[in-house]
């Protein structure tokens, strides 16, 4: 058991890694807004266990739920909620640090879930060629390792978001920083799957 523990860990890093850039630039985000962390946290377990789920159903070779052609799509996700983002911004930009900025500013459950989910399409193409291979015992012990794990990816993210010299980075470049990561990994997704014919 403590050897499908570490394999489950090992997976997780390596498949999430990328994940602590985005929740950085979410926290940054939501810097200063009461229940922040509390909305990033459930996103990232609402999106994750959306993926969690997808990769299951289709191990357990259930009707194909999501055809490997459609996975590169879910990039059309981020880059939409990027493009959104840079549009308020510039739609903004001569505004003073009033209420209704702070409202664009908030973070919200969806729109974390969202982007966990689309932005783990490629999580998905790896964990079902592990599962299968697995008994369902141990399916069930990596999942139980990952739903551990994003709590602790949530936490790291916010820890480093808890610098100071990265907390005044992010409050000073944040605004420009978020959409274009978003956008960036929607095009990344969308590029590197082939949609489109690209």
């Amino acid at each position: 058991m403590l050897a499908t523990a570490a394999q489950a860990f090992g997976l997780f890093i390596a498949t999430n890694i990328d994940d602590i850039i985005v929740l950085s630039l979410f926290f940054g985000r939501g810097q200063g807004q009461p229940g922040t962390t509390r909305r990033i946290l459930l996103g990232q377990y609402v999106g994750f266990i959306g993926i969690l789920g997808t990769a299951v159903v289709v191990a357990l070779g259930a009707q194909v739920v999501l055809p490997e052609e459609v996975l590169p799509y879910f990039g059309l996700i981020p880059l939409s909620l990027g493009l959104w983002a840079a549009w308020r911004t510039w739609r903004n930009r001569d505004e003073e640090d009033d209420e209704a900025q702070l409202e664009d500013k908030r973070v919200s459950v969806g729109t974390v879930a969202l982007v966990t989910f689309a932005n783990g399409g490629d999580n998905i193409g790896i964990y079902v060629p592990v599962f299968v291979s697995l008994n369902w015992p141990a399916v069930l012990a990596f999942c139980l390792v990952f739903l551990l794990l994003v709590a602790l990816l949530v936490f790291a993210a916010r820890w480093i978001t808890a610098r100071k010299p990265i907390a005044e980075a992010l409050e000073r470049w944040e605004s420009i920083l978020f959409p274009l990561v978003l956008i960036a990994l929607g095009v990344i997704i969308l590029v590197t799957g082939g949609a489109f014919g690209i």
